[in-house]
C-alpha cells in the first residue's frame, strides 16, 4: 500500500530519530573535539522540520501518479532536492544554529550517509519490524 501523509510523517520522525541520530553522533562528538559548534544536529533537526513540508508537497505530487505510488528512484530525487534545499538555505541566508562557514563538504557526508542509513532502513527492516504498517498506509503507531 502506499504511504499516506501520516504515514510518511511517522516513518521520516521514527527513522531520523533512531537511525539518524545514530549516525549524527559520531559527526557531533567529531566536531566539538574539534572545538567548533556542532551543527550536525541541527542539520538532522532542519532535515526533520522541513522534511514534514515537503511529504506535504510529495504527497500531492503522489496523487497525479497514475498508480499513486512513490517509487524509489523518486525518493534519490527528493533526498538530493531536499539536501540543495538546506544547502542553499545555510549558505545564502542562514540557518539558526548553522555557521554560513560550515564545510560543504562535511555537510555533503554527513548529510549522504544519513539519507542512505535512513533511506535503506525505510526500504529493509522497516517493512520487516512494522508488518502492518504497509496495510496502514504506512502508520506504524
Amino acid at each position: 500500500m502506499t504511504p499516506t501523509l501520516l504515514g510518511r510523517w511517522q516513518s521520516r520522525l521514527l527513522l531520523l530519530a533512531t537511525v539518524g541520530l545514530l549516525v549524527t553522533l559520531p559527526f557531533s562528538m567529531g566536531w566539538i573535539v574539534l572545538g567548533s559548534y556542532p551543527v550536525f544536529l541541527w542539520v538532522l533537526g532542519y532535515v526533520a522540520v522541513f522534511g514534514i513540508g515537503w511529504d506535504l508537497l510529495y504527497d500531492c505530487l503522489q496523487k497525479f501518479r497514475w498508480d499513486r505510488d512513490w517509487p524509489a528512484a523518486f525518493q534519490l530525487l527528493a533526498g538530493i532536492w531536499e539536501a540543495i534545499f538546506i544547502l542553499l538555505l545555510f549558505k545564502t541566508i542562514g540557518l539558526p544554529g548553522i555557521a554560513r562557514t560550515t564545510p560543504i563538504g562535511w555537510f555533503a557526508l554527513h548529510y549522504s550517509l544519513v539519507w542512505l542509513a535512513v533511506f535503506t532502513m525505510s526500504q529493509t527492516l522497516m517493512r520487516v519490524v512494522f508488518l502492518r504498517s504497509r496495510f496502514r498506509g504506512g502508520q506504524w503507531l
